[in-house]
């Protein structure tokens, strides 16, 4: 056991009660997530010179696009859940996939969701599809980080066993093993929250929005990465375990990230930022 071994905080799952009405952190955090992603999506939007030339998304269309996105999180990460992760269980109980409140949402099913929704949009408004996905990816680290906060409030979704190496473990009360563990809920908010914000970030003030796919492929790239990363160190799902070569789901679904993330940096950088406007003498 480890020698420093860190005491879980005492955590509500429930941020407020009114009566019978109840606002998990949980859901606050994908709130707060969405909400602060827009506010930041509308300020890069604001800013002509990050673009290179007249801005391709509007004001008005960024709010419009936030039901959508919105839509396309809840829809496609429960789905996502359900398919890659507990199928067996809700085709036993099918009434349970509604059952948003108790938990179960898979990140890779909720981007594939806000691909749909940018793919629609987007065609439906005449705008250009990688430029609408590039805003989203490089929002889209805040939602990540609370989110992956919120896991950590609810004790959930902990790290794998550890031992002395390791001062900062803990054990979590849901954990009916009581075992030492990482607190792989801050890691991944570190990695996928932080720091892939703060890389986005910097790639934007140094002009990446002028090649339009550059954010949406980088965001791809280094969150598989993080992610793989990340797994190492999370207990897989108990349902689940261990896949094909000690691989969890988590993995396998973060490797064609890296090959899709990839192909769409070098067709980015192919197609060159666009030439700024000359007028005409």
């Amino acid at each position: 056991m480890p020698l420093l071994l860190i005491d879980f905080p005492s955590f509500n799952p429930v941020a407020l009660q009114i009566g019978p009405f109840a606002i998990r952190w949980y859901a606050l955090g994908y709130i707060c997530g969405i909400t602060f992603g827009w506010l930041y999506a509308r300020s890069l939007l604001k800013k002509q010179r990050l673009w290179g030339g007249p801005v391709p998304i509007s004001l008005v269309q960024i709010d419009d696009f936030i039901l959508w996105v919105t839509l396309g999180i809840i829809v496609g990460g429960r789905t996502g859940y359900v398919l890659f992760y507990n199928l067996p269980f809700f085709i036993e109980h099918p009434a349970a996939i509604f059952k948003l409140w108790e938990g179960g949402m898979s990140f890779h099913g909720g981007f594939l969701g806000c691909v749909v929704a940018v793919m629609w949009f987007a065609r439906k408004n005449g705008i250009s599809i990688l430029s609408l996905g590039d805003i989203t990816c490089g929002v889209a680290p805040i939602g990540i980080f609370l989110v992956r906060l919120t896991n950590f409030i609810n004790g959930e979704l902990w790290g794998r066993a550890t031992d002395a190496s390791v001062p900062w473990a803990m054990i979590f009360p849901n954990d009916p093993s009581h075992l030492p563990r990482h607190p792989s809920q801050l890691y991944e908010a570190g990695m996928e929250g932080i720091l892939l914000f703060t890389v986005l970030a910097i790639m934007i003030r140094l002009g990446a929005l002028k090649r339009p796919g550059m954010i949406l492929g980088s965001f791809i790239l280094i969150y598989g990465l993080t992610r793989i990363i990340g797994e190492h160190f999370r207990e897989p799902d108990v349902q689940l375990g261990y896949l094909w070569g000690g691989l969890t789901m988590g993995m396998l679904l973060s490797i064609p990230m890296l090959l899709v993330g990839g192909i769409l940096i070098v067709m980015a950088v192919r197609r060159g930022a666009p030439k700024p406007a000359t007028s005409i003498r």
